[in-house]
């Protein structure tokens, strides 16, 4: 996620550096075709109206695409935010809804069902971006458990189906009843749920002829403004194109990167970060000095992952 720190213009500017290239290649040579070959090519002349009312629908294009990207942005973020708040109050379910948490086996069943919900947002936010979760889990769960996770393709599905074993286990124990086994249950399905919207913007493609028709509406767009600025500005033409062609490229390249907000790049949403603020609110929660709590991710550039 981009943060308000300021962002290099390497950055911004990077983003269209070939497309801006090609810009300024053809700009040049029209301005020199008018300068030089005048007689032949002043024929090829488009009025400025006709430029303009070609960018003002293009204009209502790429706002609509922009928001529609940006409403895929925003509800991964959304997804997120239930993630950290069903996790807190699966932290505060486990610690406090059980019989005689001062018993050591009952307080390691606790922490282990901590742990393992901080696992498996790591989990979630590493195989989002097509990563193998798998190293980040030793820190977390046991080796038996481990070994069961490797029989699953989906890591976080597995340390759910772990979840509902152990409230299996802690009702025949009698460390919870029947009616705090459905309030547990419940936050696992919201985990779950969660989960399953998160794959769907994941594995759901935005439309890609939608993208293609406004990709080539805008290039037929800059290909075509020279011929009504060349008789406006003279030499100014290019300069002018060029500041032109950055905003509408800027633009279409923002919806681009938006509709993914989980393909490991500046624009996704922050679920690392995320998953560590989840791990220092249930480790504090345990009250345990056994646990070590971690300091916050640091963004070392100008956005967070």
């Amino acid at each position: 996620m981009l943060l308000k720190n300021k962002i290099p213009l390497s950055y911004i500017f990077g983003q269209v550096k070939y497309e801006l290239l090609l810009v300024m290649v053809y700009g040049l040579s029209i301005e020199l075709a008018y300068a030089y070959f005048s007689i032949h090519v002043t024929a090829v002349s488009i009025p400025i109206t006709v430029s303009s009312v070609f960018g003002t629908i293009l204009s209502l294009l790429l706002a609509f695409r922009s928001n529609q990207a940006y409403d895929r942005w925003w509800e991964a973020r959304m997804i997120w935010g239930a993630i950290v708040n069903d996790s807190r109050s699966w932290g505060r379910q486990v610690l406090t809804m059980m019989e005689n948490p001062e018993k050591e086996e009952i307080k390691a069943f606790q922490d282990r069902m901590i742990m393992r919900q901080i696992a498996w947002c790591y989990a979630l936010a590493k195989s989002l971006r097509g990563s193998d979760p798998m190293p980040f889990m030793r820190e977390f769960i046991n080796d038996k458990e481990y070994d069961y996770l490797k029989k699953f393709s989906n890591k976080s599905v597995a340390l759910l189906d772990l979840h509902g074993r152990d409230l299996q286990y802690a009702l025949k124990m009698g460390w919870i009843n029947a009616y705090q086994q459905i309030n547990f249950d419940n936050t696992l399905s919201k985990f779950s749920d969660s989960m399953g919207k998160a794959e769907r913007i994941k594995k759901t493609v935005f439309p890609t002829t939608y993208g293609l028709y406004i990709k080539s509406a805008v290039w037929v767009f800059i290909l075509l403004l020279p011929f009504g600025l060349v008789d406006l500005f003279g030499f100014l033409m290019v300069p002018v194109l060029m500041i032109v062609a950055t905003f509408f490229y800027l633009i279409e390249k923002t919806a681009v990167q938006l509709q993914d907000p989980f393909e490991n790049k500046a624009t996704d949403i922050p679920m690392l970060a995320i998953s560590r603020t989840i791990e220092i609110d249930l480790k504090e929660m345990m009250h345990s000095e056994e646990v070590s709590i971690p300091k916050p991710y640091v963004a070392k550039k100008f956005y967070q992952l």
